[in-house]
């Protein structure tokens, strides 16, 4: 696929034109810039910068993988208060590259931090110094392959030199595709709520398509508000949340070295600064973040590699969220499944499967088996009204539910992935070509 604004008005990308992605426009506090550094074969904008001229409060989550990235050990490290920039390149992971990539990163976020420097002096009347430390880095693209720092390190200047101070729908995409790898669209989403009298905005983009399994936020997320909030308070807020979005999402079952998701507020909405979680203020505002984290990781679900179907898993009344959460992913990453519900065979056997599989406690004569409104296995035994050409039928849908009653507590989980197609074994046998 080619990368280009163009694409979304073509048709034969389905569900991608411009007009389906939400009107997200200027945020306060926030700069975005993106070229290309030939990181490709074919041209295509392959770093994007988010910059934050005054800086930003911030919080990440990041992979739990025992292999991370070279730039997940840099942002671990990172204890500013505020941050000023976060930069991202496709193409290449920048893991198991060790000390070399690392001090890569480092070169990068001196030279970086230097141009920045100099822009603060030209365009602000109060120039903020920027330190190496104050600025993120996501990598994202094939594992083990040596870092192209000189690559990126000469197109720095221009970089910064394109710096956008107002956004629009259009920059916002173009930042979106900028991050994508084997993803077919970008993926954003937004909302705004009040946190006392004031109203903020909240926006967000994500990229990702394979290796997408949770074990801390799965694939790349970045949230951006212009909310006044502290870096302590957007952690809680965070973590609090991440659980049934991003950690909700699988497509293959493969944890990623580079996972992460962060959020970063400018302060620029200027609402009184809440001192505590608990404070009714933040009601809204953890909710309408929710709402954006759970419409973003939706997307990379539903955009996995080689997906025809987007599916729900619901496990429900079971005795603990454990086993609920255990019961939703062995049917997400079953590969049997999967292949089903892509040659859209209502073979429910293989949900039973999944379920005894999943060591979650289960009664058979409880258990009850849902595909879309159908009831197939009732109560131990099939449905007497059970009709296979009604579920076949239904099967022929993209948009796939499957649920699960245990009947034994009152614990619920909900997963969201894709389907297993022919398609998903040619783009990873071709990845990196």
């Amino acid at each position: 696929m080619d990368f280009s604004i163009n694409n979304f008005f073509d048709k034969k990308y389905k569900d991608s034109k411009v007009g389906h992605f939400q009107d997200l426009d200027h945020l306060d506090g926030l700069s975005i810039s993106t070229v290309s550094c030939g990181l490709y074969e074919k041209k295509r904008d392959d770093l994007v910068f988010f910059y934050f001229r005054e800086g930003a409060s911030h919080a990440s989550v990041f992979t739990q993988s025992k292999l991370i990235s070279e730039n997940i050990k840099w942002n671990k490290k990172i204890r500013e208060k505020k941050v000023y920039g976060i930069l991202t390149n496709t193409k290449n992971a920048n893991a198991l590259t060790g000390i070399e990539g690392y001090n890569s990163l480092k070169k990068i976020s001196i030279n970086l931090s230097k141009l920045l420097n100099l822009k603060q002096i030209s365009d602000e009347d109060k120039p903020n110094p920027i330190k190496p430390s104050q600025l993120l880095f996501a990598c994202t693209g094939t594992i083990g392959e040596k870092f192209p720092e000189s690559k990126i390190l000469n197109n720095l200047e221009n970089l910064v030199q394109k710096i956008k101070y107002n956004q629009n729908k259009l920059i916002w995409i173009k930042a979106a595709l900028g991050i994508m790898t084997t993803d077919t669209k970008p993926k954003l989403s937004m909302a705004e709520c009040k946190i006392g009298t004031s109203i903020v905005k909240i926006y967000g983009i994500a990229k990702g398509s394979g290796m997408i399994f949770p074990n801390m936020g799965t694939t790349l997320g970045f949230i951006f508000t212009d909310a006044n909030i502290s870096s302590p308070l957007l952690k809680q807020i965070l973590n609090m949340n991440i659980k049934t979005t991003f950690n909700a999402i699988t497509c293959d079952g493969d944890t990623s070295t580079n996972d992460m998701v962060s959020i970063f507020a400018t302060g620029k909405a200027n609402n009184r600064e809440i001192k505590s979680i608990k404070d009714t203020k933040l009601k809204q505002f953890i909710g309408s973040v929710h709402q954006v984290m759970l419409n973003l990781a939706k997307r990379v679900a539903s955009d996995g590699e080689g997906a025809t179907k987007f599916i729900t898993v619901n496990c429900k009344n079971s005795i603990s969220e454990k086993d609920a959460k255990n019961i939703s992913f062995s049917i997400a990453n079953s590969p049997l499944v999967k292949s089903a519900i892509f040659g859209e065979d209502p073979n429910w056997g293989r949900i039973a499967m999944a379920i005894g599989k999943s060591g979650a406690k289960v009664k058979e004569n409880k258990l009850s088996i849902f595909i879309g409104p159908y009831i197939i296995y009732n109560k131990g035994k099939l449905d007497k009204n059970y009709n296979e050409e009604d579920v076949s039928q239904y099967m022929k849908n993209e948009n796939i539910v499957i649920t699960v009653d245990l009947s034994i507590g009152q614990k619920n989980f909900t997963a969201y992935t894709m389907d297993l197609s022919k398609e998903y074994i040619e783009i990873n046998s071709d990845y990196r070509s």
